[in-house]
């Protein structure tokens, strides 16, 4: 889609107030709301997947101990500029946390003495890293939910991953996680892969689903220009599925994880049974710590200096590590709001009532989906049907991703970037 007609979509949606950049930001000014969520960002990795878009770096133990000393100061800071804020969820992710487990714990001591923490606390795990006394261990933190990185349980399809672990171990390591006092160990499971057909998708899912884990997530291979995957679409063809083939495996998880009893919990999970549901990307505020994490915070979004070098640096020098920050006018935090409660699949009344109730382009927007068969109504909530949640998760990838890939291009090569528009 042009760049011309994607502006034209936004103003048309938002007005033309809003600046769609992220500016060069050497510190900033807070709103803060009264309770926030935190999200944790742990780069290092033992080993790097080449389809993986996220800030990473190998592990080197000099370096983890020199990170999570700044990352100590830097909740210091934010202690001393937003006080013993409520939190009310946090999610570890990478990278690998399950690599630094005894680093995760040190922070989460640390954000227990300066904030109040209440509700779920979330990490990503590779399955080498599960063992019994990682598991007591994160318990003992107060982590519940945990995710464990399988992609798939194919020995072919690990190996073109680049993964390190083997198809042998992950049964094992599953019900290890199971069972402990963890309540919800969620499953990433990665479809559209290259040469994987149908029969190869219905064998993960049959084993995913003999797991018996709670939460299965499904997601597929992305192309990121500037990750390796990127590269291999030139050097050696890699490409995605077509469209009609992306959409019937979409189908194909979809009937398959509702016919096995799991319930849809976004546009990529699927839950089964009432513990809490493993989620990375929905929170409404949230504080972001780490290098290269994003923040969002009422009418603005910022994010850290991707360089663990300078992150490491501004830490140890009371400064925060902000690189750049966008403004969000009402209209866009209320359409960001909207866009990430389509990607839940579930839109509840009365919030929207609130938050877009007298807009009629939003209202539009949801007869839309309606007429074309995306979503229907419920008395609590309009819930998108599985054609809609397939054109949201087709929306996000050439959408969002794009916007997220433009940014994040500039600020892998730029400690400090000048303004990049989106």
């Amino acid at each position: 889609m042009s760049s011309l007609l994607t502006n034209g979509i936004r103003r048309f949606l938002v007005g033309g107030e809003q600046d769609f950049a992220f500016a060069p930001a050497d510190d900033i000014e807070l709103s803060v709301p009264d309770r926030i969520h935190l999200y944790i960002h742990v780069p290092f990795c033992r080993s790097l997947c080449p389809y993986c878009p996220y800030n990473r770096v190998l592990y080197d133990e000099t370096l983890v101990a020199r990170y999570f000393s700044a990352m100590m100061a830097e909740i210091e800071q934010y202690y001393q500029r937003l006080g013993p804020v409520c939190i009310d969820s946090v999610y570890i992710g990478g990278g690998t946390p399950s690599t630094c487990p005894r680093h995760v714990g040190m922070i989460l001591e640390k954000l227990n003495e300066r904030f109040t923490l209440s509700g779920d606390i979330s990490i990503e795990s590779n399955p080498n890293d599960i063992t019994p006394q990682l598991l007591h261990s994160l318990v003992s933190w107060g982590v519940n939910l945990l995710s464990i990185g399988v992609q798939s349980f194919e020995e072919e399809n690990l190996r073109f991953l680049e993964r390190d672990h083997t198809a042998g171990i992950l049964h094992d390591k599953i019900e290890m996680a199971l069972s402990s006092s963890l309540e919800t160990v969620n499953l990433d499971l990665m479809f559209a892969l290259p040469h994987q057909g149908s029969s190869a998708l219905a064998r993960d899912l049959e084993q995913a689903i003999a797991s018996q884990a709670q939460q299965l997530t499904t997601y597929p291979l992305f192309c990121f220009p500037y990750t390796t995957v990127g590269r291999w679409r030139k050097l050696q063809g890699v490409q995605l599925p077509p469209l009609i083939k992306r959409k019937k495996m979409y189908h194909t998880i979809h009937h398959t994880l509702l016919e096995a009893g799991y319930d849809r919990v976004s546009v990529w999970g699927f839950k089964k049974g009432d513990g809490p549901r493993y989620s990375s990307v929905t929170r409404e505020h949230y504080l972001g710590l780490g290098a290269g994490a994003a923040s969002h915070f009422p009418g603005q979004m910022f994010m850290n200096t991707f360089s663990l070098p300078e992150y490491i640096h501004r830490c140890n020098t009371h400064r925060l590590p902000v690189a750049l920050d966008m403004k969000l006018s009402p209209a866009l935090s209320s359409y960001y709001w909207l866009y990430w409660r389509l990607y839940d699949t579930y839109l509840p009344r009365d919030t929207f009532a609130t938050m877009l109730g007298q807009d009629w382009k939003a209202q539009g927007l949801i007869k839309a989906l309606h007429l074309l068969g995306m979503a229907k109504s419920k008395p609590d909530v309009v819930e998108l049907t599985q054609r809609g949640s397939f054109w949201v998760h087709l929306a996000q990838n050439y959408f969002f991703l794009h916007y997220i890939n433009r940014v994040w291009s500039v600020a892998r090569k730029m400690p400090f970037p000048g303004r990049i528009s989106i």
